[in-house]
Parts: C-alpha cells; structure tokens; sequence
C-alpha cells in the first residue's frame, strides 16, 4: 500500500476550505421577516431567496395554536405567493 503523499496532506484540508467558503449559508440570503396573518394568528416568517423557498421558516407563531411543521408551511405558502 503506498503512503499518502505530504503534499495531498497539506493542499486537501486548504482547499475543502476554500471550497466551503464560497457556499452561501441561509444567513447570507435573508430578507427582513415579514408577518403573515393565518387563522389562528400572526406568524414571522423568515424568507430567503425569492427564486426558491425551501429554506423558509417560521421564527415566531402562537406556539399553542399551532406545530412548527404548520408554521413552517404558512411561511413556505408566503414564499411561493410571493415568487409568483
């Protein structure tokens, strides 16, 4: 078996760096959060891109009218209303 070079030792870990900076994080791509009125009340919507809104999410609802899950698909249905 032959030992991994020094080199590809070195270069791999810099440019798995490099790489990973240059994705974007959802942070990067955030819009000011907006409220959407819902039938069981206000829910804060944290959107992202406007050509896709599968990072869309709740950041605050009535935690007892309503699951994350619900929350989260209110934001995502004001994502794609907006993409229209």
């Amino acid at each position: 078996m032959k030992a991994p070079h020094l080199k590809s030792l070195i270069l791999f870990p810099a440019i798995a760096v490099a790489v990973s900076a240059c994705v974007p994080s959802p942070e990067d791509l955030e819009t000011t959060p907006v409220k959407v009125q819902t039938p069981k009340g206000v829910v804060t919507c944290q959107l992202y891109r406007q050509d896709r809104v599968t990072w869309d999410r709740a950041i605050d609802f009535p935690a007892t009218k309503m699951s994350v899950p619900e929350a989260d698909a209110y934001c995502r249905q004001e994502g794609q209303r907006r993409l229209k």
